[in-house]
């Protein structure tokens, strides 16, 4: 009877330590029906007592995105929706084995983080706009003083206009990526591969001035839908990284081919290669495995930043794989959703890519 009414005793404090956590908790048999819940579960998800005991919790929370993802693959966390029981709250959810078929779905609030990154988007996108003004103008009274009439300030004026445009092309960038990170959606268009590949070619070789082995294999003969001008954009961006990170005599190769789940673009180059424990942080925005060779090539330290957003609203994924001293491939892969059959027409040239680099 002591054994009983301590287990019994026990049992309480778990169950009064589970009904205080902030997250809200769910236990659900195997096909879903709820065993029981805290008190967190009730303001996030809009669960009630005794109504919803042995309910389906699909059936519960019909119409919300969280219904959606119980019906299908609930074995990936689902990040950032809209709480059910209150949609101004922002939640991740996740799903946990638990005992004999049965599951803990877990939901954190996480609309505090929400509201800072709102405001951290706010912030760069403001200073960003308000910078590009001043600066337009700067580097406009740059240019107009000539060098030659100053021969003394020449290098200073060089050094000058360098900085400038370096400190515009940073402004543009972070202006780009503001717009990313807002965007939800794209305006589904062809993207003629074959043109874009061509003019990606036309681009490492005007970055490379005749250094580098420019190859381009593209055997996949099929065109992406999407927003030209963004992916336009990233994969420029990897074709440009890979020029300006290979030494003299590399070889820079551009991939455009099938898989079995869709379709594969790749940049290979030979280049310094990056070590492994960078390869996790390279698509954070200005991070750098080496500063001075970023700044020497003339990095901004975004593009890798804008390429994983511009994939992730054409729900691609980047993939990197590098070897120090060998060389680094950067890898980007689509869904079938995403690929049309190649047409050849003479107006699939979109107009927002440039004839010329």
């Amino acid at each position: 009877m002591h054994r009983s009414r301590r287990l019994a005793s026990n049992l309480h404090d778990l169950r009064s330590a589970a009904a205080s956590l902030p997250d809200a908790i769910v236990l659900l048999d195997q096909q879903q029906r709820v065993r029981w819940f805290n008190h967190a579960a009730e303001s996030l998800l809009g669960l009630r007592r005794p109504h919803d005991r042995n309910a389906l919790l699909q059936a519960r929370l019909h119409g919300s995105e969280l219904a959606n993802w119980l019906q299908g693959d609930s074995s990936h966390p689902l990040h950032d929706i809209a709480a059910p029981g209150q949609p101004s709250r922002h939640i991740n959810v996740e799903m946990l084995p638990f005992g004999h078929h049965q599951h803990l779905l877990l939901a954190r609030d996480i609309s505090h983080l929400t509201r800072l990154e709102q405001i951290r988007r706010d912030f760069v996108a403001n200073v960003s706009h308000e910078l590009r003004t001043p600066l337009t103008v700067i580097h406009g009274y740059l240019e107009l003083l000539d060098p030659e009439d100053v021969p003394d300030l020449a290098p200073v004026l060089g050094e000058m206009r360098t900085q400038s445009r370096r400190m515009g092309q940073i402004v543009e960038d972070l202006l780009t990526l503001s717009r990313l990170e807002t965007q939800n959606t794209v305006s589904d268009e062809r993207v003629p591969m074959a043109s874009l590949l061509a003019t990606l070619r036309k681009e490492a070789e005007a970055i490379s001035q005749g250094r580098h082995r420019i190859v381009l294999d593209a055997t996949a003969h099929v065109d992406l839908l999407g927003s030209p001008k963004d992916l336009h954009s990233a994969l420029s961006n990897l074709v440009s990284n890979a020029v300006r990170y290979t030494p003299a005599d590399g070889t820079i190769t551009i991939r455009w081919e099938r898989t079995p789940d869709g379709a594969l673009y790749s940049v290979n180059d030979t280049g310094f290669g990056i070590p492994a424990d960078h390869l996790a942080r390279l698509t954070e925005r200005f991070y750098r495995v080496s500063s001075s060779r970023s700044r020497d090539s003339g990095g901004t330290g975004l593009g890798l930043s804008i390429v994983k957003h511009v994939l992730n609203l054409h729900q691609g994924r980047l993939e990197i794989h590098s070897t120090p001293g060998q060389g680094s491939t950067f890898a980007c892969r689509f869904g079938k959703e995403r690929l049309l059959p190649e047409h050849t027409g003479e107006d699939d040239f979109p107009p927002d890519f440039p004839d010329t680099p």
